[in-house]
Parts: structure tokens; sequence; C-alpha cells
């Protein structure tokens, strides 16, 4: 029986939450949280992983950051105007054709949308990875707040490295060697 608190490829679906210029560059350290989310999209997709990618309000905030938009051939993000990514028109019928078993979240504002998307997971069952370096809020405290009410309602707070190395698994495969030069 696999570890519950180990990241496993198969059932994960990377959701990257609302990584919006217009929000983007008021959240703390915006440049990490940025390059850490551009570093999980290039790891899903290399690993097979599905991505989907929620844009909260675009009339207002804009779009998502050029840097994630890019990687995907056919980018067609989700709107919503609400909090959770499961308020997202289409959101549930994606991870279900994506027979989604675990979440693994990035972006922002991890108080916010992040906490609200993961807590709703949980609720239905699902298990939740937030990644902690490739998500931010506005001040640090109010992400430490949103990432550990996270953790006590039962989801795991991970990072980059950690999420990778649980999803390879091992060194000898042909994906570690595709991943290796973003590693670096």
């Amino acid at each position: 029986m696999p570890n519950p608190h180990k990241l496993e490829k198969r059932g994960s679906v990377l959701v990257v939450v609302d990584v919006q210029d217009k929000l983007l560059h008021a959240i703390h350290d915006w440049r990490a949280v940025l390059d850490n989310t551009v570093k999980m999209v290039k790891f899903a997709h290399t690993l097979g992983v599905p991505v989907i990618v929620t844009e909260q309000y675009p009339k207002g905030l804009g779009p998502t950051n050029a840097a994630l938009a890019e990687l995907f051939p056919a980018f067609a993000p989700l709107e919503k105007t609400v909090f959770s990514c499961f308020g997202a028109e289409g959101f549930a019928a994606a991870l279900k054709a994506a027979a989604a078993e675990t979440l693994v979240l990035a972006g922002i504002e991890a108080h916010i949308c992040v906490q609200q998307t993961a807590l709703e997971a949980l609720h239905r069952g699902l298990k939740v990875h937030v990644i902690a370096d490739a998500a931010g809020s506005r001040t640090p405290a109010n992400k430490e707040i949103g990432l550990a009410k996270i953790r006590q309602a039962g989801g795991v707070v991970s990072a980059v490295e950690i999420a990778l190395y649980e999803w390879l698994e091992r060194s000898d495969s042909v994906e570690f060697k595709a991943i290796l030069p973003l590693i670096k």
C-alpha cells in the first residue's frame, strides 16, 4: 500500500492557480514563486502529469503570466470569479477526465484560492500536496497561515524538488535524464 504522504505520479494533477501578472507582482518573493511554478509545469509535462490552469477574474487581473502560458501548445485556462477552483466551470470535469486522485497545487494566493481549493479537494476525498515554494501570498504571514490550515485539514505541504523526486521514484529512467537539466 502506498504511503499516503508520498506523492505518486499516477493519479496526480498539477493545478496552477491564478498566476496572473497584475496579482503576481504584489506577491512576496514573486519571482521565486513564478520560477518554481514554471519548473513544476515543465516537470509535469515531461512526466505526463496533467496540468490545469485557472485565472481569477481575468478582465480585472489580466492573463496568466506569459512564462507559464507559453509552456502549453493550446493554452486554455479555466476562468473563475470564485476563490475555490472547484467553482470554475469545467474544473470538476477536467479532474474527472484526468482520473485525479491527488491535486498538486501551485499558485496564488496561498491563503485564499490555493487554500480554499485544497480544503474543498480534501472534503471531496482527494489527496492534496501544496508546493510551498511555488505558492505565494502578498505577505509571508498569510502564506504560512494558509499552509498551516491546509496541513491541519490533512493536506501535505511540500516543495518543488520533493515533488519531483517523489514523482520520479528512480534515477535510472528516461524521464530522470530528461529532467536533470531543469534541476541543475
